[in-house]
Formats: structure tokens, sequence, C-alpha cells
């Protein structure tokens, strides 16, 4: 056994304990965290400018050298020139180049010759000025010990008459120079054979190059000043770019965009979102098809340029709050999401809107809209059938009432009173609604709708009755629109008969076709409409609000009942509107016309057995006696 406090345990090194606690898949060394994209691009930018001012700088440096050499090229050869053209040296020289005149190096080195090319080295600064025979052989030198030698570098070009101008080592070093023939006195320049000797004069680099740190000094400068301003914009740029990608990566984005067509490719509902400045950043194709927007001409296009509903674009174009809707009709604080429903050409449509933020930052908003046209019309059918199952329950009672007590007369050996019962049971039917002058109404549809609205209207103290006006020859073939409109319309007249201060109170329906169209009225008992101009504003309420919380001068027109049975009857070229805020004997009288909603097939009549046939189907409501006027408890009576 070991002592973990041994030596040998101490010197375990700390990786290798570590390791053996590593799980299988783990790697031996942690990943190294990936630099950020703007980081990037900060060093990227950083490089390219240090690069380019870098550059520049050398350019900049090899053209002053090469500018600097040129000009002391061109100053050697001016001077070489003035010296060969004096007509002393030209004397000098010629005298000194004959054959066999011997070289006195000390007379030369104290001579009119080396006076005057120390003279002209002095006064133009030069390396040096020599001054050589027809054979190299110098005559005059900066350093006389110099004198009677040949010179270093070739005077073959300036002996042949030739001015040469070039950098070249000789004994002094590294020299620009120039070489220039000297001609014998009387001789013209250009011929060969009157060359006596040349001239050769260089300045050394020091000289040269001497200015070139001078002049360097506003390049650097403005180099480090661009190197800076470089700096400034790449960061400004990065932070540019952080906000603009929102701090997301390069992968980051191209997955958020593949998941994004996914998504939008995917879903079932539209998706239309809005940046903070009103311009169109996404439409796919579910939105643009419900909207009536072509999709890939919607995007970028500023939102007050789109054909679409005002109450949407009050929504999406609102900023800094979620449309005039302080609370959505589910009762939620407004601020996160904000619910409207619209009806376009053809479709109902619940929109949500809802703002998008990230980090604080605004995004704008976005709209989600689902089609909700056929769950609308089912719903409305499902109200129909529910008022209607409810109205048959409550009636099945009578009905087995009107059995007991045929039956009873039938064991009291009663048969004549018993047929005579049984007469007016089958004359008037089995069943029968709450609604007066019910026989008015012989189209099957409708019978059976107003005889469910009925039953509900009589719940609540309020007697349904059919106006004088009504008058329906055709078949409904748009069942979804007439009960959302004339349910809609009828409901609000019995909400405003409750609310109203005539007792017993009564609504009347007129229903009236003229051709394709169908034509509704409803007037209430209420206290008139007090508003008008609010009618049909899509006004949020508290749905926990009783009878007694309602505003009686807001009983029309709560929630969204008006605005939608009028954009449903808008859609056809129909429309919904207030044909009378109130009078001395009734309340508000709403009026619709609903084009194309009944075909020109007509049905059959109140006394014909097809229409008996067909109530009965429909479970449809008793009519009046035409030959007795009716029954007129029956035109009163409401369900128990």
């Amino acid at each position: 056994m070991t002592d973990d406090s041994s030596p040998r345990g101490r010197r375990t090194p700390a990786s290798r304990r570590a390791g053996a606690r590593r799980e299988p898949g783990q790697g031996a060394t942690p990943r190294l965290r990936k630099r950020r994209f703007a980081t990037e691009v900060l060093l990227l930018q950083l490089a390219v400018v240090t690069a380019i001012v870098l550059l520049t700088s050398a350019v900049f440096a090899t053209i002053a050298v090469q500018r600097l050499a040129r000009e002391a090229e061109s100053t050697a050869l001016a001077v070489a020139q003035s010296v060969a053209s004096d007509a002393d040296v030209r004397e000098q020289v010629a005298l000194l180049s004959v054959d066999g005149t011997e070289i006195d190096q000390e007379a030369l080195a104290g001579g009119a010759l080396q006076r005057t090319a120390v003279a002209a080295q002095q006064r133009t600064g030069a390396l040096f000025v020599v001054v050589t025979d027809d054979r190299g052989v110098r005559l005059a030198h900066p350093d006389p010990s110099r004198i009677g030698e040949r010179v270093s570098t070739s005077p073959d070009a300036a002996l042949r008459g030739e001015e040469v101008v070039a950098w070249e080592r000789g004994t002094l070093g590294d020299s620009a120079r120039a070489k220039v023939p000297v001609y014998a006195p009387g001789a013209s320049a250009g011929g060969a054979a009157d060359v006596v000797g040349e001239v050769s004069v260089g300045y050394a680099p020091t000289r040269v190059y001497d200015t070139l740190v001078q002049d360097a000094l506003p390049v650097v400068g403005v180099a480090v000043l661009a190197l800076a301003l470089g700096v400034v914009a790449s960061v400004l740029i990065r932070r540019r770019l952080d906000r603009a990608t929102l701090g997301l990566q390069p992968e980051e984005l191209s997955t958020l965009v593949q998941n994004q067509q996914a998504v939008l490719g995917g879903v079932g509902e539209g998706v239309l979102a809005v940046s903070r400045d009103g311009v169109v950043t996404v439409c796919n194709d579910q939105a643009a098809r419900l909207l009536g927007l072509d999709a890939g001409a919607v995007v970028g296009q500023p939102l007050d340029g789109l054909d679409l509903p005002e109450g949407l674009v009050a929504l999406l174009g609102s900023s800094g709050r979620h449309g005039d809707v302080e609370v959505t009709p589910a009762g939620t604080p407004a601020g996160t999401t904000t619910d409207t429903t619209l009806v376009v050409d053809h479709h109902v449509l619940l929109v949500d809107v809802r703002p998008v933020s990230r980090d604080g930052v605004d995004l704008g908003r976005v709209a989600v809209v689902r089609d909700r046209t056929a769950v609308e019309a089912l719903t409305r059918r499902l109200d129909a059938v529910g008022a209607m199952t409810t109205a048959l329950r409550a009636q099945r009672h009578e009905f087995a009432n009107r059995l007991h007590a045929l039956s009873g007369m039938l064991e009291l050996g009663r048969a004549e009173q018993a047929r005579a019962y049984l007469a007016d049971v089958l004359d008037h039917g089995p069943l029968r609604y709450p609604v007066a002058h019910a026989d008015r109404l012989t189209e099957p549809y409708l019978q059976a709708f107003l005889g469910a609205k009925g039953v509900e209207a009589a719940e609540r103290g309020v007697l349904l009755k059919l106006g004088p006006e009504t008058f329906v020859t055709g078949s409904v073939v748009e069942p979804g629109d007439v009960t959302t409109v004339l349910g809609n319309l009828v409901d609000n007249a019995v909400r405003a008969a409750v609310a109203g201060r005539v007792t017993p109170a009564w609504i009347e329906v007129e229903v009236l076709d003229d051709g394709t169209d169908l034509h509704l009225s409803v007037m209430d008992s209420g206290d008139g409409v007090a508003d008008a101009g609010l009618l049909f504003d899509r006004v949020p309420h508290d749905p926990d609000a009783g009878p007694g919380d309602v505003d009686p001068t807001r009983v029309h027109g709560l929630g969204f009942g008006l605005p939608l049975s009028r954009d449903i009857a808008r859609r056809r070229g129909g429309d919904v509107w207030l044909g009378s805020p109130g009078g001395d004997e009734h309340g508000a009288v709403f009026c619709a016309r609903l084009v194309g909603a009944v075909s020109s097939e007509a049905v059959g009549t109140g006394g014909s057995e097809p229409a008996r046939a067909s109530s009965a189907t429909a479970a449809s409501h008793d009519r009046h006696d035409p030959r007795t006027g009716g029954d007129p408890r029956d035109s009163e009576r409401t369900t128990p």
C-alpha cells in the first residue's frame, strides 16, 4: 500500500491526476475560444491600413532617394562641365598631355591646376574634383599624394568625348560622379581627337541624402496620422458591425437565415415583420396570400405604401406603444401583445402584433396572421345549433305535457275533445318558438336560426317578432355570412332592449330578398344610440361586466360584432349601417344588405306541404293559422 503523502505521490503532475478523472469523451485540452468576427474584421482592417501606409511611405522614400540621386548627378555634371570649360584648365591640361612630358607630382600639388580643382571642390561641396590627362593620369586630386597615379575608374568614355554620369566606387568610396572631357584650347567640343584630358566630379552619399530625413518628417507624420485615423475608423466600423449584426457571428447569421426560411415556410400562419422605421423586413407566402400582397415585392417597401387594412397599419406603425387598444379582448394588459380581428377580402383574420427587441434595442414589430374564416363560420353555426338544441330541450316538456293531456282525454272517454286537441296540434305543429308572426318567414334556414334566437331572447325577457315587410322567396346560399351578420345585429338589439326602459322589451326583425340580395332590418325597444360615431369602432370591454355595469350610452357597438358584420357585408359589395338612432316608439334601427346571399330558387309558401315538411325537418317554429289570424297567446309566448 502506498502513502499519498510520499514524495512520489506529491510529484504526481496535477494534469495527470485531472486526466484520470476525465470522462471518456472529454478532450485533453480545452478548446480555445474562437475570436469574434468583429474582432477579426478590426484586425484585418488594421493590417490593411498599416500595409497601405507602409507601402505608401516606401514608395515615397524610393522616389525621394531617386530624385536626390538624379539631382546629385546633375550637380556633379554641371560642376565638371564648369571646370572642364575653364580656359586655364584647358591650357594646362593640354600642356601636360603632350607626349613625353614628365609629370612632376610636387609641382602639380602646388600648381594652379590643383588650386583650381580644390577651389571648385570647396565651393560646390563635392567629395572630389579630379583632373587627368589624356591617359587618365591624375593631374589634380583632393589627396595630393594621389597625383601622378592613374584614376581608379575607367576614363575611356570621357576621353572619347562623351559625358558620363554614374554611381561608382573609387579611392574615396561610393559617390555620384560625372566625367567630362577636356578639350584643347581653341578646339570645338565634340571631336575625340581634340580631347586632352577629363574632369571627374563626385558627391558622397551623405552629402546627397543629407536632406532625406528632413524631407521624410512630414511623410512620417502623415503616415502616423493616417494610421491613427485607420485605427479609429476600424474601431467605429467594428462597433457598427456589432450593432448591425446584434453581436451575431457569421455562422450564427447563416444558421439564423436557414432557420428563418424553414420556420416561415413551415408554419401555417402568416408572418409580417416591420422594422422600427416602418419598412417591411419579412413577409412569408401565407401572410402575402391572406393580406393580398406580393411576397417578393413587399420586403423593403414602407408600410404606408402597401394596401393593408388601417387597423393593421396602425398597430404595426405605432412607435413605443402597441396600438390604440389598451386592453386586449382577452383582458391582457397592453405592452406585450395586441390582437385584433380583420376582414380582408373573403378571410376573417386574427392578427397578433407584438414588439421585438434584443438587448434593449427596438427591432420593430411582428404580426402573426391567422385565418379564422372557417372557424368563425363554424362557431356561428354551432351557436345556432346550440341555441336550437336548448329550444328543443325546453319545448320537449311542453310536447310531453300535450301527449299526457291527450292520453288523459282518451282515458276519460272524451274522444271529441281529444280529436279537437289533436287537430290543433297538427295545425300549429308540435313545437312553438317564442317568435311573433313567425308565419311571415318560410325560408327554412332563417326559420330555424331566428327561432333559436327567439329562444335566447325570451330567456332574457325579450320578445322577437317578425316585421310586416318580411318576405323571402329564395333560399339562403351564404349561411355563414347571414348567420354572422344577422346574429350580431340581433344580439346587439337584444342587449339594447334589455338595457332599455320599455317593458315588455322587444325586437323586430324584417328580412326581404331582392333577387340575390338579402336586406335585413333589426329594430329594438331600447333607448337609442347616443353616439353614432363609435358604433363600428373596435372598442374592447370588460367581459366580466354585468348588465348593471354597462353604460347606457355605450350599449350599442360593444366588442367587434358590428365592425365584423360591416366588414363581411362590404367584402361582397354590401353594407351595414344605422338606419335610425331612435324614435318615440322604438330604439335604434340597424340595416344590412348582403349581396349574393340568396338564390333566385323559390321556397314553398306558408300553407304548402313542402314548406311544412322543410320547417319540421329544420325544427322550425309554429305558424299562426291563416284562417283565424293566429292565436294571440302564441304570439306573445316566451319559453318557461
